[in-house]
């Protein structure tokens, strides 16, 4: 069948496997000893990291294993979303530490992406809050892994992008709230330095995130509107607060013409007169404040049947605004921005290998897929690594293997860890072909 990662591009026509079980992986991969394959979640890393001849799915590995509420941990099976976790424990008085933009992601893909939220700088990354998984690796064994066991596979496979191996199930780490009430503040900001100034003076609070108008250009450079966003106190575990609403559809894929810098700059320009008011703070149900594009249903579709391609940097505090600030003067005078445009702090990294985040400031930027978008791209390359940044993989659909070397100085001991558990490459994609990390695969008719 033919699948393609959120972005709809690029598409690939696969074989989908779908194991039922752990013991079934196993099955599955004797079965398709001479196949390489990847490991593919709910399909919504951006491009084609979760692509290949033969994609093995997790998405009936969706049990729960146990739940040990005194000491907030659960163990699940990598196929099921963070938001039916959050279904399943936001009553008991409990959240996921680190949550995406969307609640459809799948716990193994969110492993293996090493996502990051809007908390970054004081939670970490996903895998900073997964005390241990089990890895079925391309020999059929299975690996317990952990920051003691088997330590520098978990280092690969967390942010690795399923490279290492199949991840069965894994026990998280809980965050104790009161709650499911967010308190949402929003505050507006003129232009890139009041936005970074406005990113780091609520570097204290729980969340904060910056919608920016990357259309904008001269004084009002990088204006935006920032989120800052705490868990509502009160002991009112089983609280249900107001639902965050109807969700709309998009039913078709909308011409792509629609999307212009002219439509691009009255979106952006009639977001911002709308938060350019005073906006009193006010209390939200936590899927409002998380997954406020949830509630439309298929929205890439909105940028056509060619799809589009979501630009995700980061670059370390030094060098950040200066970077950031020639990144969107470049896009600015393309007219090539979108409506989703994200800026947001991170804290420092951690030791996984492929991870994304490093202390700094990251951009996140959606462009429709047209020819002329690519050379742009290119150029937005050579700023990131002038300014010794980096490129989100789970974002990525062009990066070429030189950059992504430049990007990840620690690609090498990655792939040593990988050549010991896969030396055959059993594990692959059309990413992990084009970044030069499984080159045997290239050999292969």
């Amino acid at each position: 069948m033919e699948i393609s990662g959120w972005g709809q591009y690029p598409r690939h026509t696969a074989t989908i496997i779908e194991p039922p079980s752990a013991g079934d992986v196993q099955t599955a991969l004797r079965q398709s000893a001479d196949l390489p394959l990847i490991t593919r979640g709910r399909g919504k890393s951006y491009g084609d990291s979760s692509l290949a001849n033969s994609v093995l799915s997790s998405r009936l590995l969706d049990n729960y294993i146990s739940l040990d509420q005194n000491n907030l941990k659960l163990q699940c099976g990598a196929g099921i979303t963070l938001g039916s976790i959050l279904e399943l424990i936001v009553p008991l008085g409990a959240f996921l530490p680190v949550l995406p933009g969307t609640r459809h992601v799948s716990a193994g893909g969110a492993l293996a992406a090493d996502i990051h939220g809007k908390n970054h700088h004081g939670k970490g990354s996903f895998s900073d809050h997964v005390d241990s998984f089990r890895l079925c690796l391309a020999n059929g064994e299975i690996k317990q892994c952990s920051r003691t066991r088997n330590k520098k596979l978990f280092a690969a496979t967390c942010g690795g992008m399923g490279l290492t191996g199949i991840v069965l199930d894994m026990t998280l780490k809980l965050l104790p709230i009161g709650n499911d009430q967010i308190n949402n503040r929003t505050v507006v900001s003129k232009n890139l330095d009041e936005s970074l100034a406005l990113l780091a003076e609520h570097s204290s609070s729980e969340y904060v995130v910056s919608w920016i108008d990357c259309l904008a250009k001269g004084d009002a450079l990088g204006r935006g509107v920032v989120f800052v966003g705490e868990h509502a106190t009160g002991q009112e575990s089983g609280k249900t607060g107001r639902p965050p609403g109807l969700s709309i559809p998009v039913p078709f894929h909308t011409p792509g013409l629609l999307l212009n810098r002219y439509s691009m700059s009255l979106f952006n320009n009639t977001y911002y007169g709308l938060h350019n008011k005073s906006q009193p703070d006010q209390q939200v149900h936590y899927e409002r404040y998380f997954f406020p594009l949830d509630r439309i249903q298929s929205w890439n579709r909105l940028y056509g049947r060619r799809g589009f391609l979501q630009y995700q940097l980061v670059l370390p505090l030094p060098a950040a605004k200066e970077g950031i600030r020639q990144i969107l003067e470049r896009v600015a005078d393309a007219g090539k921005g979108s409506f989703l445009a994200v800026l947001k702090q991170f804290g420092p990294g951690n030791d996984n290998y492929l991870s994304f985040p490093c202390e700094g400031i990251t951009l996140t930027l959606d462009f429709k897929k047209e020819a002329s978008v690519f050379g742009l791209l290119e150029e937005l390359d050579k700023i990131v690594l002038a300014h010794q940044g980096r490129l989100y993989l789970a974002k990525d659909a062009r990066m070429t293997a030189e950059t992504f070397k430049a990007c990840y100085p620690n690609w090498e001991e990655f792939l040593a860890v990988k050549q010991q558990v896969d030396p055959d490459n059993r594990f692959a994609s059309l990413q992990s072909d084009r970044l030069g990390l499984t080159p045997a695969r290239n050999t292969r008719s």
